[in-house]
């Protein structure tokens, strides 16, 4: 069901109800009802404006390029206003009006009671449709049919102790007061912090970066936010991609905007802003066939590799290691399955025996902005210090485009 549809669905619910209330306050003379009969009312003005908010925020124009999103927030403000205005009427019926005994009758306690279980399903169904299509107008609106399922539920408990000779219709009504106020006023905050464009909540922003992180070419982020407008998001990040490459950058921040999308629900645009990695250091990877440095023939095969971490202004090494190969075991495409892992550990530079041109680890390599380099050495040592001496052309491209 659309989301327009949602919102005529809510006006004849909130109809229904306000007209059946009506009932029951004639027939009972009940304050708590009459209160009740009240909410409804202002709820029906409420559901209409939602349809209105519905219509309005997919439409784009030249004056709104950005779409007029937020209608539905402001629209949602619109609702806690009139609800708080609600609570007002509410309190002050109660305060000020004369005391008067409700007449109950079976027929009032039955209206009471279908009074209460229409909005509990109809809130119901209306909340997953608005979680579905993340919508605060419609989150409003089965937010309020939700308050009136414990409104209306105060209200029959109020009748069945006038019964009982216990006098609780003021009372109820007073009750009524404090949940609605509370509804209306968790409604109005909520609107307002989207109409000032307050971040996205902590989780969103931890689960786009880390979105971003996954992909290969990036070696920091340096800062991930966003805002809500309606019932979508605009997200905007600044990142360090290990390449001065244009078009390869331009490649990258078209799969981080497509994961982006993936992971996280409506999202509307994505803007990523790359910048060049300082090359203050390189991270070499060499494949070994045992731990004493023997240079192995194969990527995929090479049980171990050296890693190293080798300063770009003389080529110092700051650290070596030796690592076990993690896909040994692997029955088919070790030499992909090696790649990715290396580029998942930011390696910048991969020594190799072998020749992979035209491989499928090179082209690995090629999208993530990995050099691969062939060396006659025979040792992790030796292979080390043929780098020292000729300079990868990741330090002088980056010389050259002035971000070394």
């Amino acid at each position: 069901m659309s989301l327009e549809r949602w919102g005529w669905l809510s006006v004849g619910v909130n109809i229904v109800l306000a007209l059946l209330n009506l009932a029951v306050a004639w027939a009972s003379g009940s304050l708590a009802v009459t209160a009740e009969m009240m909410h409804n009312s202002i709820d029906v003005a409420s559901a209409m404006a939602v349809l209105v908010g519905l219509r309005l925020s997919s439409r784009e124009s030249e004056d709104f390029p950005y779409g007029l999103y937020k209608v539905e927030n402001l629209v949602a403000v619109v609702v806690s206003i009139l609800t708080l205005f609600t609570a007002y009427e509410i309190g002050r019926e109660a305060l000020s009006s004369a005391a008067r005994l409700p007449v109950v009758t079976p027929a009032v306690i039955a209206g009471v009671v279908i009074s209460s279980l229409l909005p509990l399903v109809y809130s119901v169904l209306e909340l997953r449709a608005a979680r579905r299509a993340n919508s605060p107008a419609l989150m409003a609106s089965a937010q309020d049919h939700r308050t009136h399922v414990f409104t209306s539920g105060l209200v029959l408990v109020a009748l069945m102790a006038q019964r009982l000779g216990l006098p609780l219709d003021r009372l109820a009504a007073l009750i009524v007061v404090a949940i609605v106020g509370k509804s209306g006023w968790d409604l109005l905050l909520d609107g307002i912090r989207v109409l000032l464009d307050a971040s996205l909540d902590a989780a969103t922003l931890s689960r786009l970066r880390e979105a971003i992180a996954e992909e290969p070419l990036v070696t920091r982020v340096e800062y991930v936010t966003g805002r809500n407008a309606g019932r979508y998001r605009f997200v905007e990040s600044s990142v360090v991609l290990r390449t001065v490459d244009l078009e390869v950058s331009e490649a990258a921040v078209q799969r981080i905007e497509q994961r982006v999308h993936k992971m996280v629900p409506n999202v509307d645009r994505v803007l990523i802003h790359p910048k060049p990695m300082r090359r203050e250091h390189l991270r070499y990877a060499v494949p070994l066939q045992d731990v004493n440095g023997v240079l192995s023939e194969h990527l995929g095969e090479a049980p171990y590799f050296g890693l190293a971490r080798l300063r770009g202004a003389d080529g110092h090494i700051e650290q070596q290691e030796i690592v076990a190969n993690p896909h040994t075991e692997v029955e088919r495409a070790k030499g992909l399955r090696v790649a990715e892992w290396l580029v998942h550990l930011k390696v910048d530079v991969v020594l190799l025996r072998d020749d992979l041109t035209g491989k499928g680890p090179s082209y690995v390599f090629a999208g993530a902005g990995v050099e691969v380099r062939q060396t006659g050495a025979r040792t992790f040592a030796e292979a080390l210090s043929q780098a020292q001496q000729a300079p990868s052309s990741l330090q002088e491209s980056g010389s050259e485009h002035g971000v070394s």
